[in-house]
Parts: C-alpha cells; structure tokens; sequence
C-alpha cells in the first residue's frame, strides 16, 4: 500500500511575503519618512506670511 501524496505547498499570502522582507521595510521606512518631512516643510515654506524688511 502506498502512501497518499501530501497537499501541494502553499506559498505565504503576498502581505506576509512583504512583511517578512526586512530590507523592503526598511526602504520603506525611510522613503515615506523622506516624503513626509519633505511635504511638512515645503508646506511650512509656502505658507510662510511674507517677511517685512527692516
């Protein structure tokens, strides 16, 4: 008597396979932080009051 095949194996779910990555999350990281602190002072810029001159 032979014995039955096991199940194919099922590869993780997509979010899994990217959470487990730790050097994608790490450029993830630090390119939202990049774009964040970036719009946040060219916010802060732009919507600076224009300065009076002595």
């Amino acid at each position: 008597m032979t014995p039955p095949n096991p199940p194919p194996a099922e590869s993780p779910p997509l979010m899994q396979r990217l959470f487990d990555n730790v050097y994608l999350l790490l450029v993830l990281g630090i390119v939202v932080m990049l774009i964040v602190y970036t719009g946040w002072g060219m916010w802060e810029i732009l919507t600076m009051p224009q300065g009076t001159l002595p």
